[in-house]
């Protein structure tokens, strides 16, 4: 449930410290207005990113709902197992992965650069 509230700009001044306070709950936001018309939005910086995110994947996947519905309907049927695989999109591109199996990552012992103590 969206939580908006509207105040004036010199309202909002003079409890800014509370109302940004506010704002870091879920979906609270506050519509600020000048002279009696809506001028500024205050939420989050959490709140901002994710609608800004939301607008970039809308942007991308203008049909993102139509997609979906499409791959649902791949997997029920089945028809997902004849789409090519991320390596036959690769050999088809002329992308070449390397292969790194045989190499081995870890982390080695600390080697003693300085040699035995002398005792005094």
């Amino acid at each position: 449930m969206d939580i908006k509230k509207t105040i004036s700009i010199t309202e909002a001044r003079k409890n800014l410290f509370d109302i940004a306070k506010e704002v870091q709950a879920p979906n609270k936001v506050y519509i600020l207005t000048e002279k009696g018309k809506p001028t500024v939005a205050i939420m989050s910086a959490e709140e901002y990113e994710s609608w800004i995110e939301t607008m970039e994947v809308d942007r991308i996947f203008p049909d993102l709902a139509k997609d979906v519905a499409e791959a649902d309907e791949a997997v029920r049927t089945g028809a997902y197992k004849k789409w090519p695989t991320l390596a036959d999109l690769e050999k088809d591109w002329g992308f070449a992965v390397a292969d790194k199996s045989k190499k081995k990552y870890g982390v080695r012992p600390p080697t003693n650069k300085k040699g035995p103590k002398k005792s005094r």
